[in-house]
């Protein structure tokens, strides 16, 4: 189909694993790909501004992302999981968008049960291209969000889809 483009710029109020803080760093993975960020030392709301591309073959597939605490002595504890939903950002590319004006909002997708959000994110045609910014609430733990932005680098590679 084509390659996603995932920008993982932050987490915030992301739980404590070690005595006052944690060591956090993010695992993407879709299908058989997997990437990580680089380890972000003592910090419970680190900025990675790390920049992934998947190749998506499999539109309904979610992307799986998983925060953990690095450990030296042990193994590293899970800090929560979240489940990025791409089938609406892939809707909006097929969309005919050819005559938008820069800055239009394409969708909105709204929190539901079936995706991780933590609050409405809109999808939004930009310099060419769409864009979409989102904070994904983490799932199995105490506290936490990820806030990341797709973004697709080759829109005409979905015409069969």
């Amino acid at each position: 189909m084509g390659l996603l483009k995932i920008h993982i710029q932050r987490g915030v109020n992301l739980a404590v694993r070690d005595v006052i803080s944690s060591d956090p760093y993010v695992v993407l993975k879709l299908g058989k790909q997997k990437l990580k960020t680089r380890v972000m030392k003592g910090n419970v709301n680190p900025e990675w501004n790390e920049s992934f591309t998947l190749s998506v073959s499999e539109p309904n597939l979610p992307i799986q992302l998983c925060v953990y605490d690095k450990d030296t002595f042990s193994f590293d504890d899970k800090m929560g999981d979240a489940e990025i939903d791409i089938v609406p950002f892939l809707r909006a590319l097929k969309m005919n968008l050819e005559n938008i004006p820069d800055g239009s909002v394409v969708l909105d997708v709204r929190p539901t049960d079936q995706n991780c959000l933590a609050e409405e994110s809109s999808i939004v045609w930009t310099k060419g291209k769409l864009v979409q910014n989102m904070i994904l609430r983490l799932k199995n733990v105490e506290c936490g969000e990820v806030e990341l932005q797709l973004q697709w680098t080759d829109a005409s590679s979905l015409k069969n889809w």
